[in-house]
């Protein structure tokens, strides 16, 4: 049968779905699956369509040392054991710059553009890339298109778009860009069938994960985001840092001797929740410990979600609602519900009883703003991409109402 491949590899894992194609149908999911512990404690995990197992096989870490050799075993398997034929492949690349604003069928020029934006996504970049070459090597016929966490977020007004820094830059590309557009989009276009009455209403979005951010959303389309030039910016996340000042980065070169490398390695992998607390980047344990440390880079984190709720809330002359998304967001009740508490002022109530069942409205009857949670889908949201940027002419699932 024919698939689409979707691809989301990481630094030490590799996501991967297959997705079935069929005229006139929308797309089915036939296999979800992973690649984690690479080089150290290697295992290929899968289900099938009903959730049953598929394979759970352990590897030894010199056999598997690397993104590449993950995708090579990943690949065989499906192939050889589930006679799967690919027609195409989906990427999550999380950095477009200013030059891809949409899904993008990948050839070499592409592919070189795209490794020039590895110093705006240092963290993500390289591991979204590696698995594009590889196939362009291997099986240089088989269309692959890169999906860009930037490009839902490209419409904003040159006004949200800009930092006060001289025009050369921008023109060179240093500019807001915004992340997580996958998942947004994804949300944008559930709330149509979800909540028809308000779906072209002012909603805040929430993206929280061990990666952080919140977007202001109007119409279905994305107006101010929390995050901007690179995946640093806006809200502390599991290792970032979310929002800081400048003039920290300058302090950490000529005051404490860093590197440039040093510094970037910092801020990606050693503050947010993980630095604040000392303990953990995870949110779970973190919810678990006694240690004051912990309570305090929680209270940090849910204290900057309230503070970029009001910001975004402005960008949008206030709210319809507000929706919580990703893995804390549709998997915390304690976090929604402190969240939840800290939009009092703007009119939002919670419903307790409906936060701890995690039903897709957790507002009272009486709530000025609605309060959701909607389970992201990134994986299908590539694959719809996918099959339009491949498609003679739009399917069903091709077409569907909200694009970038």
């Amino acid at each position: 049968m024919d698939t689409i491949l979707v691809v989301n590899a990481g630094s030490s894992s590799v996501k991967f779905r297959v997705f079935e194609t069929g005229s006139g149908r929308p797309l089915k999911q036939l296999v979800s699956g992973q690649i984690d512990g690479i080089g150290v404690r290697p295992k290929l995990s899968a289900t099938g369509a009903s959730g049953e197992t598929l394979i759970d096989r352990g590897y030894d870490a010199k056999a598997m040392p690397d993104v590449v050799t993950a995708m090579r075993t990943a690949g065989a398997w499906l192939q050889s054991e589930q006679n799967l034929h690919f027609v195409a492949v989906g990427h999550r690349v999380v950095h477009g710059g200013p030059q891809y604003d949409r899904p993008t069928l990948v050839n070499q020029k592409v592919f070189d553009d795209l490794e020039r934006y590895i110093p705006l996504a240092p963290l993500h970049q390289p591991n979204n890339l590696a698995p594009i070459r590889i196939l362009l090597e291997r099986f240089p016929g088989l269309p692959q298109v890169a999906c860009f966490d930037t490009a839902f977020h490209r419409g904003h007004s040159p006004v949200a778009d800009r930092y006060a820094i001289p025009e050369r830059l921008y023109s060179k590309g240093v500019r807001r860009y915004g992340f997580h557009g996958l998942s947004y989009e994804y949300v944008a276009d559930r709330l149509c069938d979800l909540v028809p009455d308000r779906a072209d209403g002012r909603f805040v979005v929430a993206h929280l994960g061990s990666g952080a951010s919140m977007c202001a959303i109007a119409n279905g389309r994305s107006v101010e985001s929390t995050m901007g030039f690179t995946a640093l910016d806006g809200l502390p996340m599991g290792t970032r840092p979310g929002q800081i000042d400048p003039g920290v980065v300058l302090y950490l070169l000529t005051e404490e001797g860093m590197t440039a490398s040093a510094v970037q390695d910092f801020l990606y992998k050693q503050c947010g929740l993980k630095g604040l607390s000392g303990i953990s980047n995870d949110v779970r344990e973190l919810l678990e410990s006694k240690e004051p440390a912990a309570a305090l880079a929680l209270d940090h984190f849910v204290y900057r979600i309230g503070l970029y709720a009001g910001y975004l809330a402005a960008s949008l002359g206030g709210i319809d609602g507000f929706v919580f998304t990703a893995g804390i967001g549709e998997r915390s009740v304690e976090i929604r519900s402190r969240i939840a508490e800290k939009l009092g002022w703007l009119g939002a109530e919670l419903d307790a009883e409906a936060n701890t069942k995690a039903a897709l409205t957790i507002s009272r009857p009486t709530s000025r703003v609605g309060l959701y949670v909607v389970p992201t889908n990134e994986e299908l949201m590539i694959a719809r991409h996918t099959l339009a940027a491949i498609s003679p002419a739009p399917s069903k699932d091709a077409a569907f109402k909200r694009t970038a």
